[in-house]
């Protein structure tokens, strides 16, 4: 269970096929405190390390192919950078909201439009999908940051971004036509869900 808070957006410095597989490894300041088996959160997907170089601050990951098809891993590139986040603890507070660290589906981005020092971004996405829906101020996961949602429509919504997420998060990164990875808010689909039931549909 991870919280939406990023730590560190990490740089992208070996990609390995392997069959269906991508094994994924990046450059990371607490490198050195990851061990192997452990959950970390990639752009708002769990995966687990596999490989830990403590000497050059780098470990590795890898993807199975029902995660490069449902996410946006499968499109990184060597320089990318990553949004990083480790496992909540259970002692800690909650500072953003419950992100598990699966992906529903991805989204586009559509418009960056910059507001006297802040950002405001639209994201598409389909909402057929499961009928996922956004909900005006609700909690959102965008590549594993958690964000408030602003201006929900149909199949789109925009998140406010403040200079310290821009800066700390690969959200400097982005522009028209970026692919980035949504995970809707679990108790809304809880609720969507029995709702569903409840009307039968």
């Amino acid at each position: 269970m991870f919280s939406g808070i990023v730590e560190e957006a990490a740089k992208v410095v070996n990609l390995e096929r392997d069959k269906g597989n991508l094994h994924i490894t990046m450059e990371c300041s607490f490198a050195d405190q990851l061990k192997i088996d452990q959950s970390v959160c990639h752009n708002g997907v769990c995966l687990t390390v596999v490989k830990v170089d403590k000497s050059k601050k780098h470990f590795t990951v890898t993807a199975i192919q029902e995660t490069l098809e449902k996410s946006n891993l499968g499109l990184l590139q060597l320089g990318d950078k990553v949004n990083l986040e480790r496992s909540m603890r259970i002692d800690s507070l909650l500072d953003g909201h419950m992100v598990q660290g699966h992906v529903d589906q991805t989204a586009v981005c559509t418009e960056v439009k910059e507001a006297d020092g802040s950002w405001y971004f639209t994201f598409e996405y389909n909402p057929s999908k499961e009928d996922y829906i956004t909900v005006e101020k609700g909690s959102i996961s965008v590549n594993g940051v958690s964000l408030t949602v602003v201006n929900s429509k149909d199949k789109s919504f925009q998140v406010a971004i403040i200079p310290f997420t821009y800066d700390i998060t690969n959200f400097h990164q982005f522009k028209v036509g970026t692919v980035v990875n949504l995970e809707f808010d679990i108790i809304g689909k809880y609720v969507a869900k029995i709702v569903r039931q409840q009307l039968g549909k």
